[in-house]
Formats: structure tokens, C-alpha cells, sequence
């Protein structure tokens, strides 16, 4: 059994920062991608920052240059760190990765964090 346990979010002002931790637990014998993804109500889910195991990154354009994201694979932890947020950054963010376990490789979703950006 593995889960995605994240922390971080919360309500912020305009121009304020943010960093977002997912942590991976359970039989695990190998992360692959972990990345990020966001849901703002009324829109499809889109993908915000994307990081391999050997640390390459990928970023939506909305994010380049105010967010970046990092890992501790020792610690098996995603980060993002989120700076120069605007509202339109307000959504759910979500962790994801593609972990091997006894079973196989399989995608893994954390349970999801709010982040609001508002004065």
C-alpha cells in the first residue's frame, strides 16, 4: 500500500509565498516522475511542475520563474516551492508520481491541498 501525503497549502495574499510537501509511504522500491499538478474550480486539472528522478524539471508557462520544484529522494518528498503567487494561482494542487512497488509500476495521487491566493 502506498500513499501521497501532502501539506502546505493554504491562504496567502497577493505577491506572498507558499511551499507545498508531498511525502510517499509504503512498500515502495522506486520513484520515477513525481510532479504537480492543479484544479481550480470549473477548469480540467493541469499539470504545474514536473520533476524525474534524476532531477530534470518541466513547468507549466503560467509558473516559470516564481515556482520550482525540488526532491529528497532519500526522504522519498516532492516539493514546490511558490513565489510572486497571484489568484489565479488559487486552486487544489495534487501530488502525483509513478511508483514501482512488488506489484509493478502504478500512478499514485495525494489527497490534495488548497491553495488560496486573496487579499
Amino acid at each position: 500500500q502506498v500513499q501521497l501525503v501532502e501539506s502546505g497549502g493554504g491562504l496567502v495574499q497577493p505577491g506572498g509565498s507558499l511551499r507545498l510537501s508531498c511525502a510517499a509511504s509504503g512498500s515502495i522500491f522506486s520513484i520515477n516522475i513525481m510532479d504537480w499538478y492543479r484544479q481550480a474550480p470549473g477548469k480540467q486539472r493541469e499539470l504545474v511542475a514536473a520533476i524525474s528522478s534524476g532531477g530534470g524539471t518541466n513547468y507549466a508557462d503560467s509558473v516559470k520563474g516564481r515556482f520550482a520544484i525540488s526532491r529528497d529522494n532519500a526522504r522519498n518528498t516532492v516539493y514546490l516551492q511558490m513565489d510572486s503567487l497571484k489568484p489565479e494561482d488559487t486552486a487544489v494542487y495534487y501530488c502525483h508520481a509513478v511508483i514501482r512497488t512488488i506489484v509493478g509500476m502504478s500512478h499514485y495521487w495525494g489527497q490534495g491541498t488548497q491553495v488560496t491566493v486573496s487579499s
